[in-house]
C-alpha cells in the first residue's frame, strides 16, 4: 500500500525527521546541492528526475539526475543552492517554505560533499517547466508506486583488481535508468516516504570512500 506521504501528517513526520540533519547540515560547506522534488503527476505521488544535457563537459553527461549543482559564494546555505539551480536548470521556483529538510549527503568519487534537499513543489505539469537546453536534454517523473515495485529495483556490484568494493541501488523499467549517486539519494528518499513500504535489499548502500 502507497503511503500518504503528501498528507500534512506525512510531512509532519518526515519534517520532524530531517530537523537534526538539516540543522547540522544546512550551513556545512559543501561541493554541490540536488533539490529532491516530491510532486504530484495527475495524482500520484511521483519523484521529479532531469536527464542531464548530452552537451555538458565532464563524465556525468547523459545521466540521470535531480535538479542541482555547485555551491556558489553568494548562496547562503545548500538549500538555497538547490533552489537556485533548480530555478536555473527547469525554472521551476520553489518557496522555501516547501522544503522539508535535508537528507543525508553523498560524495562522489572525488569524496566531494553533495547535499541532498527534499521539497514538496505539489501538483506538477511537466509541460510547463522551461528546461534550459545548456543544462538538461528531458525532465521525467518516476511515481513512488512504480520505485516502490521490487521488479524495478535491483542493485550492481562494482569490483576493482577482481576484488568487491561496494554496492549501489538501481531503478529500472522507467523512461531511463536510474543509478549512481542518484540512485542513491532516491533509496535514501523512499526510506523516509515509505519506511513500511520500501524493503531495500541492503541496509544501506555503501559508497566509495576511496
Amino acid at each position: 500500500m502507497l503511503p500518504d506521504c503528501l498528507s500534512a501528517e506525512g510531512e509532519r513526520r518526515c519534517r520532524r525527521l530531517l530537523a537534526g540533519t538539516t540543522a547540522r547540515l544546512r550551513s556545512r560547506p559543501a561541493a554541490a546541492a540536488v533539490l529532491v522534488p516530491l510532486c504530484l503527476v495527475r495524482g500520484a505521488p511521483a519523484l521529479l528526475y532531469t536527464l542531464r544535457s548530452s552537451r555538458l563537459a565532464g563524465r556525468h553527461r547523459g545521466d540521470v539526475s535531480f535538479p542541482g549543482g555547485k555551491c556558489d559564494p553568494a548562496d547562503q546555505d545548500v538549500i538555497h543552492t538547490a533552489l537556485r539551480e533548480t530555478r536555473e536548470e527547469l525554472g521551476l521556483e520553489v518557496p522555501e517554505e516547501q522544503v522539508w529538510g535535508v537528507l543525508q549527503p553523498v560524495y562522489d568519487r572525488e569524496k566531494a560533499t553533495i547535499v541532498p534537499v527534499l521539497a514538496s513543489v505539489g501538483p506538477l505539469d511537466l509541460q510547463s517547466l522551461r528546461p534550459n537546453p545548456k543544462e538538461v536534454d528531458e525532465v521525467f517523473e518516476l511515481p513512488l508506486a512504480h520505485l516502490l515495485q521490487t521488479q524495478n529495483q535491483g542493485y550492481t556490484h562494482f569490483c576493482k583488481h577482481g576484488h568487491f568494493r561496494y554496492t549501489l541501488p538501481v531503478f529500472l523499467h522507467g523512461p531511463h535508468r536510474v543509478w549512481g549517486i542518484t540512485a542513491v539519494i532516491t533509496e535514501f528518499t523512499l526510506k523516509l516516504l515509505a519506511p513500511g513500504v520500501y524493503q531495500p535489499f541492503l541496509a544501506g548502500p555503501e559508497l566509495p570512500r576511496g
